[in-house]
């Protein structure tokens, strides 16, 4: 079932995530208005704690250390599974490869989850912990979008919503008027990402055409050819998702004409496939479409109003899983 694939998804959201705050800068003012100091704020993966810790043992931070303030601090907290994004993951799409053009390349569609940041902020002064938060509030209502090139052998970018979830503020100031104080803001935000099985190779999964000879007679170095077959896999139901329109009126098993939402998405002579039965369009007269039932033994069944109607192409024979027979049950001898 398993097999090895690494598409450095969460590592690529991370990082992107962190470069979102990244050049952030305050500063300082004297009694005229005067820029006194431009200070641009370091940034860390790491949890806050290793941080607070490393103040605390810090006698003098004053003097130029790795750990003075104004600093920012980020981490990965958590992954769950978003089911409102959820989509079916048994069919497949195809891409050319980005690269020389001419390979095509398939993927299941991807799994939705979220995942969780934290980002903190940590300033001696609060006017430099609000110029921080400042420079990063505006951009998000909530979500900010965030273009990330998820599986790069497809070349599958998607913008991932970043999406601020709360903020708190704490004062750290308890002890003595000796007590170093710490100011922390912690932003928590949630990242809708999408994670990607394996990429293959469509065209090597399948046969793409099989061709038999018949001869006659039986001297095999002059024989006359008979006749040949050429069988072409031809997918008889939909694997790409993609939905034509939509059926306007209830449909039973008796009827031959169908009406749909939108006629002119759909072309005569050719397949389509509703509830996974296959049929083939003879005629199309403005919202009604004639149609063949039944198509290559699919089942014939009853379709309600607002079904589905998928297209058939090139693109589901690319999609054919490995091992379909096709109907075909027997062996060449």
């Amino acid at each position: 079932m398993f097999e090895y694939f690494y598409n450095e998804i969460l590592r690529k959201t991370i990082i992107s995530f962190g470069t979102l705050f990244n050049g952030i800068e305050i500063q300082h003012t004297d009694s005229s208005d005067n820029i006194t100091s431009v200070v641009k704020v370091p940034l860390a993966y790491g949890p806050t704690q290793k941080f607070l810790a490393r103040l605390e043992q810090t006698a003098d931070l004053n003097k130029s250390t790795a750990i003075s303030l104004p600093r920012m601090s980020f981490e990965f907290t958590g992954l769950t599974y978003d089911p409102s994004r959820k989509v079916t993951t048994t069919q497949q799409f195809t891409v050319k490869d980005p690269n020389t053009e001419t390979t095509t390349k398939k993927v299941f569609m991807p799994v939705p989850y979220n995942m969780q940041f934290e980002l903190s902020i940590m300033t001696k002064l609060n006017d430099d912990a609000l110029q921080i938060v400042e420079q990063i509030l505006p951009y998000f209502q909530p979500a900010y979008n965030l273009t990330v090139n998820l599986v790069e052998p497809i070349n599958e970018k998607r913008d991932i919503p970043i999406i601020l979830e709360n903020i708190t503020m704490q004062d750290d100031y308890e002890g003595d008027y000796k007590t170093r104080r710490v100011l922390l803001y912690t932003l928590r935000f949630t990242a809708k990402t999408y994670l990607f099985g394996p990429v293959s190779t469509a065209t090597k999964d399948i046969i793409r055409s099989a061709k038999i000879s018949y001869l006659a007679g039986t001297d095999t170095t002059n024989t006359d050819r008979d006749i040949t077959y050429t069988v072409v896999p031809r997918a008889i139901k939909n694997y790409t998702g993609t939905v034509l329109t939509n059926l306007s009126k209830d449909a039973v098993i008796a009827d031959s004409v169908f009406e749909v939402e939108d006629g002119t998405t759909i072309t005569a002579k050719t397949y389509i496939d509703i509830d996974n039965e296959e049929l083939f369009v003879t005629a199309v007269s403005g919202n009604k479409i004639t149609v063949e039932r039944g198509k290559d033994g699919t089942p014939i069944e009853d379709h309600v109003r607002g079904s589905a109607v998928r297209s058939i192409t090139d693109s589901d024979d690319d999609l054919i899983p490995m091992g379909d027979d096709f109907g075909f049950d027997g062996s060449i001898s």
